[in-house]
């Protein structure tokens, strides 16, 4: 019953849920994820998180992602953090995401998950209010 209702958790929340491993591979994605990136969850599921991190980022992405996996905590855990992601059809979004380890019972560090909300439209309007006010 538990497993049943946290897949339905999973896949109805409002925002974007990421899980991959530690390796980086994509292993659960929800229908908010679809809805955010584009990309259906067959498409996205056993690909590299790669898929959603635009070039010039993923160098910073991979060095952070490695560092939390090794010290088993992250310097963001809990808070959002605004940065940019790609969308299937290639034009980039501002996203706020915020992450997790996702541990097993022994405390060992299984991988990462992150909950991404688009705030393109928010970013957008408040550059456009700082430029007119320049």
């Amino acid at each position: 019953m538990t497993d049943a209702l946290d897949a339905h958790i999973i896949e109805d929340v409002a925002d974007a849920l990421i899980y991959s491993d530690r390796s980086g591979t994509i292993m659960r994605w929800n229908r908010a994820s679809t809805a955010l990136f584009g990309f259906a969850a067959d498409e996205a599921l056993g690909q590299n998180l790669d898929l959603i991190i635009p070039e010039h980022l993923r160098p910073a992405h991979w060095k952070g992602f490695e560092a939390a996996l090794a010290s088993g905590t992250m310097k963001l855990a809990g808070r959002p953090t605004l940065t940019r992601a790609l969308h299937k059809s290639g034009r980039k979004l501002y996203i706020e995401m915020t992450f997790a380890l996702v541990r097993d019972a022994a405390g060992a560090v299984q991988g990462s998950v992150a909950m991404a909300r688009d705030v393109t439209e928010r970013v957008e309007r408040e550059r456009a209010a700082k430029a007119s006010h320049n």
